[in-house]
């Protein structure tokens, strides 16, 4: 989705759902997991909005936000590949795997290639230590990967 959204419409979906879950205990989280899903990331234009909300300051909402690996400040592309990055995957290739994928794709973490397909990104257990290397592509989990089976599982979903 690349449709431009004014800061008006920001504010006025960010409103919405800080008003259904302000009631939770610790709203914060829940809240910018809730913008993420409903913008593909979090937009700087949501962060007064939420702080002001909660009674924060921007620094605070602002550190959340760039604390967290799992929230994005600007969007995804089509497909997003979180390569695991734990030591159990170290130890069984992943640091050669993701410099592979890193070249292949012409991107570093935190990037999207330059035709918004994939974005690249660190994840830290996919729970899927005894099959490391793994990868979670567009949620789903692979295991025992090579280059190869990245591109490949790139180039599947790109169809």
């Amino acid at each position: 989705m690349n449709v431009r959204l004014s800061a008006d419409d920001v504010s006025a979906r960010t409103i919405s759902i800080i008003e259904d879950l302000r009631g939770l205990e610790g709203p914060l989280l829940p809240i910018l997991h809730a913008i993420q899903d409903a913008f593909g990331f979090v937009p700087e234009e949501a962060k007064p909005v939420i702080a002001n909300a909660l009674n924060l300051s921007r620094a605070e909402v602002h550190g959340v936000v760039s604390f967290y690996h799992d929230y994005r400040s600007h969007p995804a592309g089509r497909h997003v590949l979180k390569l695991c990055r734990a030591e159990a995957c170290q130890s069984m290739g992943a640091d050669a795997l993701a410099s592979s994928v890193k070249k292949s794709l012409g991107i570093d973490w935190h990037e999207t290639t330059a035709d918004g397909s994939v974005t690249l990104e660190p994840v830290f257990c996919l729970g899927l230590c005894a099959c490391a290397p793994a990868a979670m592509l567009d949620g789903e989990v692979h295991g025992r990967l090579t280059a190869d089976d990245v591109r490949s599982l790139i180039a599947e979903a790109a169809r």
